[in-house]
Formats: C-alpha cells, sequence, structure tokens
C-alpha cells in the first residue's frame, strides 16, 4: 500500500488560555514496514480553534515529522599520496534523526523567527545536535552540513516551505512523502501556530513505524541470534549457488 492518510480531527486543544489552538488527532498512529514497503505519502491536515474573531495579522502554520535521532560518525577522505583515497579527519555528530520533514504555509524566514527556530529545533540544521568535534578539526560545520545533503539526496531530509495550504485561515493540510528506508521507531509530529514568526499555539503526537511479517522475523532474528541468522543466509546462498548451476547445466545439456 502506497498512501496513508492522517486526519488531524478536533480533538482537545493544547492550551487552555490560548485565543487560536492546534485542534487535531491521528486516525492512525501506526505505520508497518513490510518486504513490498515502498514508501508512503503521509497526508496531514487540521484546524483552528478560535475563542475570539480572526486578527488582521495572519497566522501561519509549521509541521515537522522527526524520526528516531542517533548519533552519527562523519569521515572526510582525502587522496593519499594523489593515488588512493583514504579516510583522514572524523566528527561524531551526536544527534541526527534518521527521518526529517518540515513544511510551513510560506517562506521559513516569514514564518518562524530565527529566536523561535532556535528554541523549538525547528529547521533541519536546528534538529540536528552537535555538541563538540576535535581540536584539530577546524571546519567541524562542514560535516554536519555533509549528514544534511547526503540525507536530503535520499529523501531522507526534507524541506517543503509553502507546502502546508492554508484556508480561511482555519483549516490547514499538507502532503510528506516518507521513503520506503524508513528507520523503525517513533516519529514526532509537531505543529506550530505562529503570527509574526512568533509560536503562539503547538500540539504534538506520534506515529510508530515498526516491521512486522518476514520483515521483522528476519531483523529481530539478525539483532537477537546473530550466529543463527548467519548460518542461516550462508545456507540460503548455498542453495540458491547450487539451484542455479544445477538449472545451467540441465540447459547445456537440454
Amino acid at each position: 500500500m502506497r498512501r496513508w492518510v492522517l486526519p488531524l480531527l478536533f480533538l482537545l486543544p493544547t492550551f487552555a488560555l490560548a485565543a487560536e489552538e492546534v485542534v487535531l488527532g491521528l486516525s492512525r498512529d501506526k505505520v508497518a514496514i513490510t518486504t513490498s514497503f515502498d514508501g508512503s505519502d503521509i497526508l496531514i491536515f487540521g484546524a483552528v480553534k478560535r475563542e475570539s474573531p480572526i486578527k488582521e495579522e495572519p497566522l501561519q502554520v509549521v509541521i515537522t515529522v522527526a524520526g528516531p535521532s542517533q548519533p552519527v560518525v562523519v569521515r572526510r577522505k582525502a587522496k593519499w599520496n594523489g593515488i588512493i583515497w583514504v579516510n583522514t579527519d572524523s566528527v561524531t555528530v551526536d544527534a541526527a534523526p534518521s527521518f526529517y520533514a518540515v513544511a510551513t504555509s510560506g517562506p521559513m524566514s516569514e514564518v518562524l523567527s530565527e529566536t523561535e527556530n532556535q528554541r523549538y529545533r525547528i529547521s533541519i540544521d536546528h534538529a540536528i545536535r552537535s555538541v563538540g568535534a576535535p581540536m584539530d578539526i577546524e571546519d567541524a560545520q562542514a560535516f554536519t552540513e555533509a549528514v544534511i545533503r547526503i540525507r536530503k539526496s535520499e529523501g531522507l531530509y526534507q524541506t517543503l516551505e509553502g507546502k502546508v495550504a492554508f484556508d480561511e485561515q482555519t483549516l490547514f493540510r499538507t502532503e510528506i512523502d516518507m521513503p520506503a528506508n524508513l528507520t523503525e521507531g517513533e516519529y514526532i509530529t509537531r505543529i506550530f501556530l505562529t503570527r509574526g514568526g512568533t509560536i503562539v499555539s503547538s500540539y504534538e503526537t506520534s506515529i510508530d513505524v515498526r516491521k512486522v511479517g518476514l520483515e521483522r522475523f528476519l531483523f529481530s532474528l539478525s539483532r537477537e541470534k546473530p550466529m543463527v541468522y548467519g548460518l542461516m543466509a550462508l545456507a540460503i546462498a548455498i542453495a540458491a549457488g547450487w539451484g542455479a548451476s544445477t538449472v545451467f547445466r540441465l540447459l547445456r545439456h537440454g
């Protein structure tokens, strides 16, 4: 199945005292990864609840979806004696989301102030945490930028400016493409309402992404009983090789 729809329904408000609030929910909070899983288009939509008339200065919407974070070792290569490529420097990025998408109802610079961006870690560069690097590394930021560049090319990091449709300052919706190479875990979904670059309301929920069926069995076996998994993989490889050679021999003498 290719398409998952996650409607954000009218539920409890986030802040009881706010004049404008995000009200939403998830009709589906689980995504199953099977051997035939080829990605999913997620439709996210919801509404704004108001206790007073719409203000003159318009609201904006920011939506983020973040996969599990984990440390990433980034290595830089250089040619040794102008002949072969070797690893020279390495930096450990303390926490980088396995998947991250941020969608906005307008240009990021207009929708969100830099102060709020830093506070809530909304843009991709702020979602990645890199506390420190070896003293001899002068351009440590380049290693973080390399992680972003590589994962953007794989569809794992997405910046979708202006991709949130916001109708009549009340109903909003957006679509986010999640690739096939998803990491298992909890995917945190956040929705922010902003005005003049300042966040006035927010809501957070999660989507559970898990392998199921044969995919789950093989993954668990490789982690819990690596020797059995290795022997099984070897047996399958031998059987496949023997079968291919038998077929080739029969075709040659047929």
